[in-house]
């Protein structure tokens, strides 16, 4: 084993894990996690709930009492899915104490059906937010154009929000800029910005996945020598972005108030592809103030063998902006790719809450069978 996880931390960024089970949890997993491997937060997705549940360890006393109870599917999904996140964020608590309310933050997500409708989004938020009933919660909100003014709102209430499934820089400046109306809302309000946290999860490995295949497509050396390096270059071009937004003087004011940075958060960190290091998402993107959010395989492998050798971000953007322009000039539009990867998120999304609350109503009716 390296000490890659504990340099990791040292250089700034939050390590946190991109999963969640209740077996995880009752086995004493997640904190060992936190102990030993620097994992300082947790995130969720309705793709993660459908894996936990649908295995079923751990869940069977709960769905047995709800199919007494004859609950809805949908009730009984967000009391299973909250339970989980409250233990987690339980488990947590100290971590979030440490940091000062930082991090040990569990995140749980809206339901992705509701994320092109901005008012049932905010009270789905709002709800999340109750029912949970933790202070270290993040409500995450897809990064939708209804999704936008439903994050200025949920912050403008005071309730932290992780900013989801932002692909595109100008998506993401737009997201910013959503967390500060809400920020300046808030303080008209007088509620404590202190209180009030935020990170936005940029992803990045679908974005080479997609753009790899477009390559591929045209086949060219022009093309094929490009593969690989546009998630990175993406994501290094919006850390940049991120320090232009916290240099500005409409930070400035909010800084001065108490309001804490919206950092960066780096999701889908999982390499699909082979042929590249499998902790590439987590060694190139190196950068004070971030977070990187990690599958259990990434987070092994960052810790077998993952070389870090400081900040891999700054400094380097300039060749980011010439390996993202030179996929124009070979035929990739950079708008198409990442509005598809936008759709594509929440319909995936909302294929795994499908998936779940179909699994959830079979189990329900197997449990409820007997009864009169």
């Amino acid at each position: 084993m390296t000490d890659a996880l504990k340099r990791l931390s040292q250089e700034g960024v939050a390590i946190w894990l991109d999963d969640l089970s209740r077996s995880m949890i009752t086995s004493g997993r997640l904190g060992e996690l936190l102990d030993q491997q620097h994992v300082v937060g947790v995130t969720t997705n309705p793709s993660i709930f459908q894996k936990a549940i649908s295995a079923g360890e751990g869940y069977e006393e709960q769905v047995a009492d709800l199919a007494a109870r004859r609950v809805t599917v949908e009730e009984a999904v967000r009391m299973i899915t909250t339970a989980d996140v409250r233990d987690a964020a339980d488990v947590l608590r100290p971590v979030y104490e440490a940091t000062g309310g930082l991090d040990g933050r569990v995140s749980i997500e809206v339901d992705p059906r509701l994320a092109h409708n901005t008012r049932a989004t905010i009270a789905e938020a709002k709800q999340l937010a109750w029912l949970v009933d933790r202070p270290n919660t993040f409500i995450k909100i897809p990064a939708t154009r209804a999704g936008l003014p439903a994050i200025t709102e949920t912050i403008a209430r005071g309730i932290s929000v992780n900013v989801t499934l932002i692909f595109s820089l100008q998506r993401y400046r737009e997201v910013m800029d959503a967390y500060q109306a809400g920020l300046e809302q808030a303080q008209a309000k007088g509620l404590d910005l202190s209180t009030i946290y935020s990170v936005a999860s940029f992803f990045v490995s679908r974005v080479d996945t997609e753009i790899d295949k477009r390559l591929d497509a045209i086949g060219t050396p022009e093309a094929t020598a490009l593969r690989g390096k546009a998630a990175v270059a993406n994501a290094r071009l919006a850390y940049q972005a991120y320090e232009e937004v916290v240099g500005a003087d409409r930070w400035a004011a909010l800084s001065r108030a108490g309001a804490n940075p919206q950092r960066p958060l780096w999701a889908s960190t999982g390499v699909k592809d082979p042929a590249y290091p499998d902790t590439l998402y987590v060694t190139e993107l190196v950068a004070p103030g971030t977070v990187n959010t990690m599958p259990g395989a990434t987070l092994q492998a960052t810790e077998d063998h993952g070389k870090i050798t400081g900040n891999t971000v700054q400094g380097t953007y300039e060749q980011a902006r010439a390996d993202l322009d030179a996929l124009d000039k070979v035929g990739v539009s950079y708008d198409d790719v990442v509005q598809l990867l936008e759709d594509e998120g929440v319909e995936k999304f909302e294929t795994a809450w499908t998936g779940l609350l179909d699994s959830t109503k079979a189990e329900l009716e197997r449990l409820a069978g007997g009864e009169d």
